[in-house]
């Protein structure tokens, strides 16, 4: 598998262990499978940086797909309620999490690389209207596709770690590369607009049905 990483730096040797733990899924090394979307993560405002290049040989490696059709989108936002932090201001979200973490948390640390969303601030800001019963369950799913802000592989274990092999570092422009990242948060939060705008049908189920025991069809 070819990946892509957009740092400020470059990052020949990536360090299993190293990094922040409240990321998505945890401590791990955050990929893409998408060279330009690399450059988007690569640069800020004011900041060039550069994409590093890695084959990952998936050999012998467990992986777990979160957008494969077996999981859900719970199961995506369980890993995130676990790692990343949200600010819980009322008891239906501190209830949601709650909920959520104890029916629909997969054993995702048994992996050694993860494929699935990544919880930039659109899709965190989705997540959380969804914890605080804002909107309903198909909607955050429908939001999750907005804009293709795209998927991340995470280089979990140390073993996955022992398999990836650098490549190349490709310098990025600030110049042309924010503005295309802005442009595709910009999109997503539009569509999403859009979406709260449509009618709902009988069957929306909200973080509190779930909560009630509302059966998912």
């Amino acid at each position: 598998m070819r990946l892509y990483h957009g740092s400020d730096k470059m990052v020949e040797t990536p360090s299993y262990g190293v990094g922040n733990p409240h990321n998505d899924y945890g401590l791990g090394f955050y990929c893409t499978q998408q060279k330009d979307l690399a450059g988007e993560w690569a640069c800020s405002e004011s900041t060039d940086g550069f994409v590093n290049e890695y084959e990952l040989d998936l050999e012998d490696l467990t992986v777990l797909y979160l957008n494969d059709g077996r999981h859900s989108i719970l199961n995506w936002l369980s890993i995130l309620l676990e790692n990343r932090r949200f600010d819980l201001s009322t008891p239906v979200a501190v209830q949601a999490r709650d909920y959520i973490l104890g029916n629909y948390l997969p054993q995702y640390k048994d992996f050694d690389v993860i494929i699935g969303y990544r919880a930039d601030d659109s899709y965190f800001s989705f997540a959380r209207a969804f914890l605080a019963n804002g909107i309903t369950l198909e909607q955050l799913g429908r939001a999750m596709k907005l804009g293709k802000l795209g998927e991340q592989v995470v280089v979990m274990s140390e073993k996955a770690f022992s398999s990836l092999h650098f490549v190349a570092a490709t310098p990025v422009e600030s110049r042309i590369f924010y503005p295309r990242r802005v442009v595709r948060d910009r999109n997503a939060r539009n569509d999403y607009l859009s979406i709260l705008s449509e009618p709902l049908p009988a069957t929306a189920v909200y973080v509190s049905d779930l909560i009630n025991g509302k059966s998912l069809r």
